[in-house]
């Protein structure tokens, strides 16, 4: 495995955020949108930064995922996730503070609804 260096992730985030259609969610905005396919999600949970965007395939919804602690000026912390949901299936990205980010596939595997839970529970 290589070391994700700074530099490396606001690449990535370049990138993901051109491959999008729409403009992407950023990091401290309130997160609760639909997703389609390759729209990035960049946000923080807690003190971890994350950039994540999810392609349908197969009938799933396939997210890949970044997530780093945003004090890490080398990105050493960093570290990618693959998930693989079926339709009607949610996953949690949760964090050492008690914050969390959902992402739930639709039943047509055509959107992928984020919430910050943390947010919505305390609304």
């Amino acid at each position: 495995m290589f070391p994700l260096s700074r530099h490396f992730l606001k690449c990535a985030a370049a990138g993901v955020a051109l491959s999008a259609a729409t403009t992407p969610i950023c990091a401290d905005e309130t997160v609760q949108k639909n997703l389609r396919p390759h729209e990035p999600i960049l946000t923080t949970i807690g003190a971890n930064r994350v950039i994540a965007f999810y392609v349908p395939g197969s009938g799933n919804c396939n997210v890949q995922a970044v997530i780093w602690n945003a004090d890490d000026a080398e990105a050493t912390s960093a570290a990618g996730i693959r998930i693989s949901l079926n339709p009607g299936q949610t996953a949690y990205i949760d964090s050492p503070q008690n914050n969390s980010l959902s992402l739930r596939c639709d039943g047509e595997a055509q959107v992928v609804a984020a919430v910050d839970a943390t947010q919505l529970a305390s609304q």
